[in-house]
């Protein structure tokens, strides 16, 4: 089991140079658990596509019912009280913090491309391209 951010899971979706890494991940754990929060914040990206151009709402729409049958069953919720003092100590935001809250809660590794979050919580966040290699 691995915790991946909502940038990995829209890497999986939207064709990018971070695409193979996504799907890399995937091949070597296929078991994402995620905190609640992806849904809206895989929404708001697919929005942000949409409205640029990128996207058309009917490829946005059918990119968010397949991440959900994805991760269907691996989402589960993260104490507020965990994600307030990670934010609190570490400057990231709380949005950041429910992935971390939930990787540390799981002792399983969170998957993040995110700068911050990789300097800030070592313990448990890695790089994609690094999830379960030796």
């Amino acid at each position: 089991m691995i915790v991946v951010d909502t940038n990995v899971v829209a890497y999986l979706y939207l064709e990018s140079e971070q695409t193979a890494v996504a799907e890399g991940v995937l091949r070597r754990d296929a078991d994402w658990a995620v905190p609640p929060l992806w849904r809206s914040e895989l929404r708001n990206v697919l929005a942000v596509q949409v409205r640029a151009g990128r996207l058309d709402l009917a490829d946005a729409r059918s990119i968010q019912d397949a991440a959900e049958h994805l991760l269907a069953g691996g989402e589960q919720p993260v104490a507020s009280a965990d994600v307030l003092e990670l934010a609190a100590a570490s400057g990231c935001s709380a949005y950041d913090c429910e992935f971390v809250a939930l990787a540390r809660r799981l002792a399983v590794p969170l998957a993040t491309g995110d700068r911050q979050i990789l300097a800030a919580f070592p313990d448990v966040a890695v790089e994609p391209a690094e999830v379960g290699v030796p």
